[in-house]
């Protein structure tokens, strides 16, 4: 009953899928999240270092201008800790980076949308124009597709990590090869 029980939780740990341990870490890949993250880091950090530099009003509203983006001492602020994190990314690499990449992405989109709505308004403590909404929703679909880039897809190879961890069944192409099983003629419906 004792080997039934360890039997049963070692499946349903093989069986539970985390996005973070079935990516090797040296996989080709890795260097696309490292890129991407450190980009936008490196530009978020002179943003906001420009914006500092600037003197700008720490929770100001004005239409103060930096890098063709409006902003404020806040906006400077979270700017460099963003691209601090993401250059952290980078540095660490792997999937930490390809899993940050796509948290920060989901967050940049979210505050577009929330800045949208918050535009003209006097809640809008960032100091957020047009421009700022549409430079987030880019740099989060960017943050999105640099994170997802080998993780989702409909064409994902067989020998896939992620794709094996969905599909736990041996591909078509496995079931071909196996010895001593016979494949159904094409015509043929299962």
């Amino acid at each position: 009953m004792a080997t039934h029980a360890v039997h049963t939780r070692d499946t349903e740990e093989q069986s539970r899928f985390r996005l973070d341990d079935h990516l090797p870490v040296d996989h080709r890949l890795n260097r696309v999240y490292r890129i991407g993250a450190g980009l936008i880091g490196a530009f978020l950090i002179i943003f906001g270092i420009l914006g500092l530099i600037n003197h700008i009003g720490f929770f100001g509203t004005g239409g103060d201008t930096v890098t063709g983006l409006n902003t404020n001492g806040t906006l400077s602020v979270l700017s460099i800790c963003i691209g601090v994190l993401l250059l952290a990314g980078m540095v660490i690499g792997g999937n930490f980076a390809s899993t940050l990449n796509m948290v920060l992405g989901v967050l940049f989109l979210l505050n577009g949308f929330l800045f949208l709505g918050l535009l003209d308004t006097p809640n809008n403590f960032l100091a957020f124009k047009i421009q700022n909404v549409l430079f987030s929703f880019v740099v989060g679909l960017l943050l999105m597709t640099f994170g997802m880039y080998g993780r989702v897809g409909s064409s994902l190879p067989h020998d896939n990590p992620y794709w094996r961890a969905r599909h736990p069944e041996p591909s078509p192409h496995e079931r071909r090869e196996e010895p001593g099983r016979r494949t159904p003629p094409r015509n043929q419906v299962r």
